[in-house]
């Protein structure tokens, strides 16, 4: 009986730290995570996630040391967290978007006239020509995308490839087929 009640005063005591902590550091730790951090209610998410691991943190039998310092340094690791998250999401949307009509773009006309309808005809047969010179992968992705119209994400599905690797196949043939293009003195 008396462990059960020296562990409810022990968690009692420890409720009262963190309480009188989460008041003292709420206002230093909020403006610290908005200056960094534009979005309102991603600040907000931030400042609770700090003060989550702080709760969680403290109930260790290991205590913290200059708590203040150790909620600033979880604060800006939470910080660098999210912007890498939505750097890796921003880049992903990027990647996938810009070579997305790539192959549709260089094969549009504006008039169709007999000349533009064989410049066509013939960048057409370059393009099959140079994509046969592609190493596979690369040319699967690249016709998957850009001729069958599927997603990296439904690519990626069927082949048990990551989209990231879909996406750096993708690139590679764009690359690749820009540079032979551009050598065989055609401008598309």
């Amino acid at each position: 009986m008396d462990i059960l009640l020296e562990n409810n005063l022990l968690m009692a005591q420890q409720d009262s730290v963190i309480t009188e902590t989460f008041n003292k550091e709420k206002a230093r730790l909020r403006n610290f995570i908005r200056k960094r951090v534009p979005n309102a209610g991603d600040a907000d998410d931030i400042l609770q996630d700090v003060f989550y691991e702080f709760v969680s943190a403290y109930r260790l039998p290991e205590p913290l040391e200059q708590v203040g310092a150790w909620l600033f340094r979880v604060a800006r690791n939470r910080i660098i967290d999210r912007f890498r998250k939505q750097k890796q999401e921003v880049t992903l949307e990027q990647d996938e978007d810009d070579d997305a009509l790539w192959l549709e773009a260089i094969l549009s006309i504006e008039t169709e006239t007999p000349a533009s309808i064989y410049e066509r005809k013939v960048l057409v047969e370059h393009v099959i020509a140079t994509l046969n010179q592609l190493p596979g992968e690369q040319r699967q992705v690249f016709i998957a995308h850009e001729l069958d119209g599927k997603s990296f994400k439904q690519i990626a599905a069927e082949t048990g490839v990551s989209i990231n690797t879909l996406l750096a196949r993708k690139r590679y043939a764009v690359t690749f087929l820009r540079a032979q293009l551009q050598t065989s003195d055609q401008s598309y």
